[in-house]
């Protein structure tokens, strides 16, 4: 038997070796609870062809392309472009005023420069345009920098518009609009009379008339001076043809033989017009004035059909006067000027009664309305304005045209007005409306001139493309294309009984077109 000593040892021993084999047993399922890697799963069989082959390339997650060179400036190129779309659309998307005066207080409010060296008006404003852009779109308004301009710069602004007038120009003010409404009366009551008669008798009167139109050709040409002939004007009367050439001199010709009547002698540099008086002819003296001429230099000449020097002039212009146009009163005249104003002058005492600006660039053309009571102007801004004679106000702003305004003249009707410009247009513009109500492609160069008949109803224009056209108005359907010059036409004109039509040209003639 056993003794009790070893029943107590073997005990012992078993609870060991039960315990060890339940630590083993712990290990091995804490084992198997770890990630064991699987094998990749093999390819297929057209994978490793392909392999074999080029076409597949299979690399370890590792691996990266390398761009090129060119690749990389391609993509900053691009991205470049990007930022520049961005920047061009935040701009297209600025506020950014058109007014001059008001881009230079939005500069001066932003605490810029408010003009540079030779930096013009548009050059200042896309200058502001950038300092928006750079800025975020947040800066300092008209309205904000309005406060941060003095008085003395508040008064300039101010006198750059109107001049004050005093009390002879408030009568003469009062002397238009007494003008003005009989005009106006007796206007009107023709206007009741045509539209009374029958519209069978008018149509057929105005077709008659346009067929007449139609068969238009030369009937005389006349070498008129040995420089261009930069104007000509019928007379009121039609008898009588006025002339003006570069060389200086202006030529009074008969019509409808185109002999030389008188030479008048008395500008010094290029004349560029030359107007009738609206009674020469019909009522006053040969010995006042019948005719007003102006030249490059700014001298206005006063001349009489007695004398071929000057009678008087008109002192004031320090810049090139362009265009001349009598009130149709005839005791007044609109001279425009070089330094962006027109002036009105009275004529029986030949001094100046307004001083008025208005425009942006040189003002080139001026018309008188029938009645008396408006004047319009055109100027080298691309813009035309209407002006109230009996109130001093700008009533209406022109604005269509793309470039220099060159011609501008008023419909007899009262309410049409066409301007002609160096964009190859003729705009028709009703005043009712206050807009452009039609645009004529009229020619392939500049518009030098636009001269309405006394009846509204048919339009003269001349060209640079070395033609001049006759148009039926209102509708502004052509009629006639009158060709013959050889170099640009710079000056027509209708005749008041719509027999004649004459155009100066720059081949330094003038030719009379009549019906064949």
């Amino acid at each position: 038997m056993e003794s009790a000593f070893e029943l107590i040892s073997r005990d012992v021993e078993q609870d060991r070796e039960a315990q060890q084999a339940k630590a083993a047993e712990g290990t091995a399922g804490a084992a198997a609870m770890e990630v064991i890697p699987t094998a990749a799963p093999q390819p297929s069989q057209a994978v490793l062809t392909g392999m074999a082959a080029g076409n597949i390339n299979i690399g370890d997650d590792s691996e990266r392309m390398q761009l090129s060179g060119a690749a990389r400036a391609d993509m900053d190129r691009h991205d470049e472009l990007l930022e520049e779309f961005e920047r061009r659309k935040k701009l297209r998307e600025l506020y950014v005023p058109t007014d001059d005066a008001d881009v230079r207080k939005m500069l001066r409010g932003n605490k810029h420069p408010v003009c540079l060296f030779g930096e013009g008006p548009a050059e200042r404003r896309e200058r502001l345009r950038e300092i928006l852009a750079a800025l975020g779109g947040v800066a300092t308004t008209v309205n904000q920098s309005a406060g941060a301009i003095t008085a003395d710069d508040e008064d300039e602004v101010q006198e750059v518009w109107y001049h004050e007038g005093d009390e002879e120009l408030k009568h003469h003010r009062c002397k238009i609009a007494q003008f003005s409404m009989r005009r106006a009366r007796d206007r009107l009551k023709a206007a009741r009379v045509r539209l009374s008669q029958p519209d069978a008798k008018e149509n057929t009167e105005r077709q008659r008339m346009h067929n007449r139109l139609r068969t238009f050709g030369g009937y005389c040409s006349q070498v008129g001076d040995n420089r261009p002939i930069a104007s000509c004007q019928f007379s009121p009367d039609g008898t009588q043809l006025a002339t003006a050439s570069w060389s200086g001199l202006c030529k009074l010709w008969s019509v409808p033989d185109c002999n030389v009547i008188k030479t008048f002698r008395g500008h010094s540099q290029r004349t560029g017009c030359m107007v009738w008086h609206p009674q020469s002819g019909k009522g006053i003296d040969r010995a006042s004035v019948n005719l007003v001429s102006s030249d490059a230099d700014g001298c206005v000449k006063l001349w009489s059909l007695e004398s071929d020097e000057p009678v008087g002039s008109l002192e004031g212009h320090g810049q090139r006067v362009p265009k001349l146009a009598f009130h149709p009163s005839g005791r007044y005249l609109g001279t425009t000027c070089y330094d962006h104003s027109w002036r009105l002058w009275d004529m029986t005492t030949k001094t100046e009664i307004l001083h008025q600006e208005g425009h942006s660039r040189p003002t080139y053309t001026i018309a008188f309305h029938g009645d008396g009571s408006l004047v319009g102007t055109g100027g080298l801004d691309a813009h035309g304005r209407v002006w109230d004679l009996r109130s001093g106000k700008c009533i209406l702003v022109l604005q269509g045209h793309t470039k220099e305004i060159l011609g501008m003249d008023f419909s007899s009707n009262g309410y049409h007005c066409v301007t002609g410009s160096d964009d190859h247009t003729v705009r028709l513009w009703d005043m009712r409306q206050r807009k452009s109500v039609y645009t004529i492609p009229a020619h392939t160069n500049l518009v030098s001139s636009v001269k309405y008949h006394a009846d509204g109803e048919i339009l003269v224009t001349t060209s640079f493309d070395n033609t001049a056209k006759i148009w039926a108005m209102p509708a502004c359907s052509p009629l006639k294309t009158l060709k013959g010059h050889e170099s640009k036409v710079m000056c027509g004109d209708i005749s008041p009984d719509l027999k004649y039509v004459v155009t100066a040209s720059y081949d330094r003639t003038f030719k009379l077109w009549a019906a064949e």
